[in-house]
């Protein structure tokens, strides 16, 4: 094959030929390819896609085990705390870039709903009422020192009140870590509290939970019983209502036609290493493309370094929310970014 059809071959076969002297092209890696700067919607169309199956979801209808206990209950739902009846897994698109610099990494995935607001208000021409509606989201573990074979998200998954009644059980679940001194670096994306201020939450987890890169909190309930503190109702529950509108004016004051809505949470711009990673955000054809870009290498002792022509890569698991706050799909199978060489 001359120089000239290579070029005229899309980026990833021309990749696909490459590689296949080596052998199979192995099926549980991304491999990101370098470029002078900052990739084009050309470059993303011509990439490398690896699509990432992610299985799970919201809970289901469970069927009768006769064995259920706190080893089988894992294998025997969806995912660790998702139920019986196995939905149909989400295929995520993954894509990825790297400069000199930078790491540029595409997520795009079928979701028919866009949910891009978390317990917005809306005011009914008498008063405020909560909507209740739930924001789509996903979160990228990564594990950045390779402590873990086999990897994905199930080491950050734990069961806790755990019980069983004849065929029915129930358990709640944390994310955190099992053993005491590991870590994973977490990047959340969510639809309503991140992307509309065009970034992804810099977190780690370890055996106490998730935490940001810099301490404090981004996400505080617009509420009156958040505010208070000594009310005796819940924020975002029947009685309480927004602190502000959507202009951060107060929300009791001035005339208000019906249908206006002030947002369920103030949210802070992230500083120092919760801010490492921004995200582009579109949602278009029934589709969320988000496109992540991070330094290869932050100076954060608490973040994933990326190192061009590392063979082995860097494992991570994909958890993936659809109006959720807690019952998330999963990938399950060990995934690797690869920075090939230039």
């Amino acid at each position: 094959m001359s120089r000239l059809s290579l070029i005229s071959l899309p980026l990833f076969a021309v990749l696909l030929l490459c590689l296949s002297g080596c052998g199979d092209v192995p099926v549980d890696q991304t491999y990101a390819l370098w470029l002078e700067k900052a990739p084009t919607d050309s470059d993303w169309n011509r990439a490398l896609p690896r699509p990432v199956l992610v299985r799970g979801g919201r809970p289901h209808k469970l069927q009768t085990f006769t064995d259920i206990d706190e080893d089988t209950v894992h294998t025997s739902t969806a995912s660790c705390h998702h139920g019986s009846r196995i939905p149909e897994p989400v295929p995520v698109d993954v894509r990825a870039f790297y400069t000199d610099r930078e790491l540029f990494l595409r997520l795009s995935w079928q979701d028919a709903t866009r949910d891009q607001s978390m317990f917005d208000w809306q005011f009914d021409g008498e008063s405020w009422q909560n909507t209740g509606q739930l924001e789509d989201g996903f979160g990228l573990l990564w594990d950045a020192k390779g402590q873990f074979n086999n990897f994905s998200c199930s080491y950050a998954c734990h069961i806790s009140d755990f019980g069983v009644n004849k065929a029915n059980f129930h358990a709640s679940n944390k994310m955190r870590m099992a053993q005491e001194k590991s870590w994973l670096d977490l990047w959340n994306w969510k639809a309503a509290r991140t992307a509309l201020l065009g970034f992804a939450d810099d977190r780690f987890l370890d055996i106490e939970g998730m935490h940001g890169d810099t301490p404090g909190e981004l996400f505080t309930e617009n509420s009156r019983a958040r505010l208070n503190g000594g009310l005796e109702i819940k924020p975002f529950a029947e009685g309480d209502a927004p602190v502000y509108d959507a202009e951060r004016l107060p929300a009791d004051e001035g005339f208000r036609p019906p249908g206006t809505r002030a947002p369920g949470y103030l949210i802070k711009r992230p500083v120092g290493g919760r801010a490492d990673v921004s995200a582009v955000t579109r949602y278009e054809n029934g589709r969320w493309i988000v496109t992540l870009r991070r330094a290869l290498q932050t100076g954060d002792p608490r973040d994933v370094v990326f190192v061009p022509g590392d063979e082995m890569g860097v494992a991570f698991g994909l958890a993936l929310m659809d109006h959720s706050l807690y019952e998330h799909y999963a990938s399950s199978t060990v995934e690797r970014l690869v920075l090939l060489k230039p």
